[in-house]
């Protein structure tokens, strides 16, 4: 049997290197009956799909898979990250909670996720109920099919959030970090104060100095 078709937990992060909207960890279990199905359905590798493929696709994982989303708003992740001081752990926490979320409905003896750091991060923050798991971190994960699906829910998931985000401040909100994304920073300043800005981004970027200079 190929190894993709062993059941096990995938996950993958959307929004780490985005300056505006949440931060987004997905885990999704899959067995050899949703692996194939998935395969069929050509699940991927978010990155390389349209923003509305990847709605249609996320509605397909979340009614055939047992999965977790985490989505931390900007508010939630800037105090986080205060705490962590790190990005790589909260990393590291987001994917464990993932984990031990799918844990609590389904076991599962095996998690893969992307490397993003030390292979102990992730481990570390397992709780009582992860820490039989046998935990793999590698490069490239999202050519699993299990990592492909949870990178499809966790972009989703951004897509869908950052949507909210301009309905609520009536802005746009760029993806990214460039100067695009700067510009529209300026403009949400402009809009609604320098104060509410930490509501809308991730405050540790040096976007967020730039701007409020």
């Amino acid at each position: 049997m190929e190894e993709k078709f062993i059941t096990h937990i995938g996950t993958d992060e959307s929004g780490k290197g985005d300056f505006f909207g949440p931060l987004v960890i997905a885990g999704v279990m899959v067995d050899e009956k949703t692996a194939k199905l998935f395969t069929d359905l050509k699940i991927r590798d978010s990155k390389t799909i349209t923003d509305k493929r990847i709605l249609e696709m996320a509605e397909q994982i979340k009614k055939h898979a047992v999965y977790s989303v985490i989505a931390v708003g900007n508010a939630k992740y800037n105090e986080l990250y205060k705490n962590f001081a790190n990005l790589n752990k909260l990393l590291a926490w987001g994917h464990a909670k993932a984990i031990e979320n799918i844990l609590e409905k389904n076991m599962c003896e095996y998690a893969l996720s992307d490397k993003f750091g030390d292979e102990s991060l992730i481990k570390n923050a397992l709780q009582k109920r992860g820490q039989t798991i046998r935990l793999e971190q590698m490069v490239r994960a999202e050519s699993d099919i299990a990592v492909a699906a949870a990178s499809v829910l966790a972009r989703a998931t951004f897509v869908q959030k950052m949507k909210q985000m301009e309905l609520t401040y009536g802005c746009d909100f760029p993806k990214g970090c460039n100067s695009i994304v700067k510009d529209a920073a300026a403009k949400f300043i402009a809009k609604h104060g320098k104060e509410k800005l930490i509501e809308v981004c991730k405050a540790h970027f040096k976007t967020y100095k730039e701007v409020l200079i």
